[in-house]
């Protein structure tokens, strides 16, 4: 038995944030209907690397899902989705702001045609405030969120993160407040509206910054490697310091290459030992004892000596030999890995991380797999659907709709773009 067999979710959401949120839920065993416009979301065509083929884009973020096409512009159609809220336990969606509404789907409507029904919601900005009628995309909640501005090198531009924190981020967030929402309704027999705002999403991830923003108002961060100070208003961006307690860098190793990295954490506890293996390769055979360097406070005051220090010995060694040596001193480390190491990893794919699908249209293709390990009742994770591939089934199965009345309602328009007909009742 899954995690979340029994539960019916109806995902209206398209790109990626919402996408992210109900793959997981799919892949913990929750029932997914992906109910799509008639040209179906957006991203089955974004970016293709195969010709009338549903690009990567959509195929890496709704496996385990099934796809259902209503036209939500066509009386008959709306009468689909009415029925079919009836039937779920939560409905989702990340339409631009009003767009339900205008519909004629507010909250209020929702709840009253299903009491038990948790709504989930991913707007930019969320439904309230100044920024609330604002549109926004990944990097733009990325910007707003506090992500950009302590990201990058001192006096360099503002970067975004490959991480897809804006996006990804927020649909985590949302898994976690359907799923609480979902256990209130349980107990009360209510559902609820839950909202996540992309920037909230991303301000929440950049917690530690507002930790740092609050410190400087009562002296410098000694541990940053750029130069801080008392009441200096922005938390400054510091390349790759360790952004804790703990010094931490990534160190270039040979050949010398864009990804030939490894990043190091110097914990107080392993500095000696650390210091004793590094010293004699690089002419300073007392390193441990040096009182530059002997105490966490004189490192961080003198964090760049200690660097050069440990970039020369790594001069010598790839970023595996160097990993080995440190990990024989238990010194936290790992190496820069790129997507192709990441890809042929052999402990990735022992975790089930970079998992082989096949598809109709694609042929073999790969997925990142589930990182949330369930010992019960593990993921298994199947392919995407094609548009509207399980719509008949769904009217027939959940909805008991017999075929006459398919039949009725596809003549009407309710699952194609095309203008409705009238047809007799």
């Amino acid at each position: 038995m899954k995690a979340l067999a029994g539960i019916r979710i109806l995902d209206m959401t398209h790109v990626q944030a919402g996408p992210t949120c109900s793959q997981l839920l799919a892949w913990m065993g929750a029932d997914v209907i992906k109910l799509e416009p008639p040209v179906g979301d957006a991203t089955r065509g974004q970016l293709r690397d195969i010709p009338n083929a549903d690009s990567l884009y959509f195929t890496m973020l709704n496996c385990n899902k099934r796809s259902i096409v209503v036209n939500m512009k066509n009386p008959e159609g709306k009468k689909v989705f009415v029925e079919l809220l009836k039937k779920c336990d939560i409905m989702m969606e990340n339409f631009g702001p009003g767009v339900l509404e205008r519909f004629g789907f507010t909250w209020e409507k929702m709840h009253e045609i299903n009491p038990r029904l948790v709504v989930g919601s991913i707007k930019g900005f969320g439904s309230s405030g100044p920024y609330a009628d604002f549109k926004a995309y990944e990097n733009v909640a990325q910007a707003m969120g506090g992500a950009m501005s302590t990201t990058g090198i001192p006096d360099g531009p503002p970067y975004v993160t490959g991480a897809q924190i804006g996006d990804s981020g927020t649909g985590l967030h949302l898994a976690i407040g359907l799923l609480a929402a979902l256990h209130q309704a349980t107990k009360t027999g209510q559902g609820q509206y839950v909202e996540v705002a992309m920037m909230d999403g991303v301000m929440n991830l950049c917690r530690v910054k507002f930790r740092d923003h609050q410190r400087l108002t009562r002296g410098s961060l000694s541990e940053y490697s750029v130069p801080t100070y008392q009441d200096m208003g922005d938390v400054p961006r510091a390349g790759n310091d360790s952004g804790g307690g703990q010094l931490g860098n990534a160190i270039h190793c040979k050949p010398h290459g864009p990804n030939d990295w490894l990043y190091i954490v110097v914990q107080e506890a392993v500095f000696d030992p650390l210091a004793k293996r590094i010293g004699p390769e690089v002419n300073m055979p007392d390193m441990a004892n040096d009182p530059r360097l002997a105490s966490i406070g004189e490192r961080r005051k003198n964090q760049q000596l200690m660097w050069t220090l440990i970039n020369k010995f790594a001069e010598k060694y790839t970023k595996r030999e160097l990993m080995a040596i440190l990990n024989e001193l238990d010194v936290p480390c790992g190496p820069i890995m790129s997507t192709s190491d990441l890809a042929n990893d052999e402990h990735v794919r022992g975790r089930d991380m970079w998992v082989e699908l096949d598809h109709p249209q694609r042929g073999k293709w790969f997925n990142v797999g589930m990182p949330i390990k369930l010992s019960a009742s593990p993921a298994e994770i199947r392919r995407s659907p094609l548009l509207g591939e399980h719509t008949e089934e769904i009217l027939r199965e959940l909805l008991a709709m017999p075929d006459g009345e398919i039949a009725r309602m596809k003549e009407a328009g309710a699952f194609s773009k095309e203008a409705p007909k009238k047809v007799p009742a």
